[in-house]
């Protein structure tokens, strides 16, 4: 029998595997191809940088799986971090979670959605007097006030069914992740089996522009698989959760990662070969188009810009529930020890931290009127690999300070795979101050905020302590 305010442990292996999955798979698949072929020029590359991403995204799963296998708890890394650094670094790194790694991808997800609708329906202006007005030049929070406003609707929409329970948000995402497989898989074979030329063209490392591709120009093309890649992780935040959790998380990564990169290589490998590395140029240089929905126009005309519109529409659905089912978690786990605001720690009578969902939700509505969907995604990326790379060090410490302790699974190519994960996120995460300063400003700006609320949360833990060590002075007198 669980007690009043614990979480219940109710999923099994296969909702593992599909958390894992239906946080990974959302936008990217449709559209970061290319913005990808804008920065390489040359199909080949951005087939290897694919390839690349899956690889280390697959390393940094395994590294992760080892931590998550030995320390599962809820709360994820916030959950791990404490046992390997300090609570302080763990405290950053749930603040950071907050602040811009999940509640911006809930919003940028919430947004590809509206944009699908938008195509689809037309959705009528709204306030289209305000679209030019800005803050300092950055933010348009009234530009495509429409989509915004359908994003934030879906964002509430879903908090509200993830309310009732983490059995109704997971089996929401089985049924849409079922539908997701059947569309990208009928594009995958329909468009295979109707490309213009021979396939084998879709390897070419030429470049249109005649240049040599540079390293910097890989990273920064990465940034964009690593976003379609990005979202393994989150079923940590829901250890507590988890039947056998040290067993089967570890389990869940493995299996829904690798089943992710061979479905991305599979799609990719058709949008390639359906359109040339010029068209995807002016796919990314437009704005307003998705590769995908251009794909398959190229075989099945205007009745395919409908069917990839409705299944990006399923998948960012999908990707948003699952996101928000997860993430709100950590927030919880915070809560519980006085490290976030205390109405956070409150389960309702369905065992779900109901005011953490609400208090992610708010933030998340607000990160919806910010920015565009490249901007919030190239800051998620570059705060999420700093994390990364803090949770894959964990295995070397943790080999160190706990080499006796029962490990359900140790990652493969020890001490080369995390030692190669390590050193890809320290160059990825320089590499973007260069290539995408003022994104990389930003991440750190809404990071390092959590420094001073750290310390407020802590004071604030610190007097409460003093507070119920000392003893009443009223009870005191009533003794005598």
């Amino acid at each position: 029998m669980n007690a009043p305010n614990q979480l219940n442990r109710s999923l099994g292996l296969r909702l593992v595997v599909v958390v894992v999955i239906g946080n990974i798979i959302g936008s990217g698949v449709y559209k970061k191809v290319a913005p990808m072929a804008a920065e390489l020029h040359s199909s080949g590359w951005v087939l290897i940088c694919w390839v690349l991403a899956g690889i280390i995204s697959l390393f940094g799963a395994l590294s992760n799986a080892e931590v998550a296998g030995l320390l599962a708890n809820t709360g994820g890394e916030f959950a791990y971090y404490k046992r390997i650094y300090n609570r302080f670094f763990a405290f950053l790194f749930g603040w950071s979670l907050f602040m811009v790694i999940q509640t911006a991808a809930i919003s940028s997800l919430a947004y590809v959605f509206a944009q699908s609708l938008n195509s689809i329906i037309s959705l009528p202006p709204i306030l289209s007097s305000l679209s030019d007005f800005n803050i300092r030049g950055v933010f348009y929070p009234f530009a495509n006030f429409n989509v915004k406003l359908t994003a934030i609707m879906l964002i509430v929409l879903l908090t509200w069914i993830n309310s009732k329970g983490i059995k109704t948000g997971t089996w929401v995402s089985t049924a849409i992740l079922l539908l997701v497989f059947c569309g990208i898989f009928t594009i995958i074979i329909f468009g295979l089996s109707n490309t213009p030329y021979p396939i084998e063209k879709t390897f070419t490392l030429q470049t249109t522009t005649g240049t040599a591709v540079t390293f910097t120009a890989v990273f920064t093309a990465m940034l964009s698989a690593f976003w379609a890649y990005q979202g393994w992780a989150a079923i940590g935040y829901i250890g507590g959760e988890v039947k056998d959790a040290n067993s089967n998380i570890p389990k869940g990564i493995a299996i829904g990662v690798i089943l992710v990169i061979v479905t991305y290589l599979l799609v990719n490998t058709t949008y390639l070969s359906l359109l040339p590395i010029s068209v995807l140029e002016e796919i990314y240089r437009s704005g307003n188009s998705i590769a995908a929905v251009e794909a398959v126009k190229s075989f099945w005309g205007s009745k395919g810009a409908i069917f990839i519109s409705i299944l990006i529409l399923v998948t960012t659905l999908g990707c948003a529930n699952a996101t928000i089912l997860a993430s709100c978690r950590p927030y919880y786990a915070m809560a519980r020890e006085g490290l976030f605001f205390s109405k956070v720690a409150k389960l309702n009578d369905a065992k779900v931290p109901v005011n953490s969902l609400l208090y992610q939700c708010v933030w998340a509505c607000l990160l919806v009127l910010s920015g565009t969907f490249d901007q919030l995604t190239d800051m998620i990326i570059f705060a999420v690999f700093i994390y990364y790379g803090a949770t894959t060090l964990g295995v070397f410490i943790l080999r160190k300070k706990m080499p006796d302790a029962p490990r359900p699974y140790k990652v493969w190519g020890y001490p080369l795979v995390p030692a190669v994960v390590i050193l890809f996120c320290a160059v990825l995460v320089i590499n973007t101050f260069f290539s995408r300063p003022r994104e990389a400003a930003l991440g750190i700006i809404l990071m390092l905020s959590g420094v001073p609320m750290y310390w407020w949360f802590n004071s604030r833990l610190n007097r409460k302590s003093k507070h119920d060590l000392s003893p009443s002075t009223d009870s005191s007198q009533s003794r005598l």
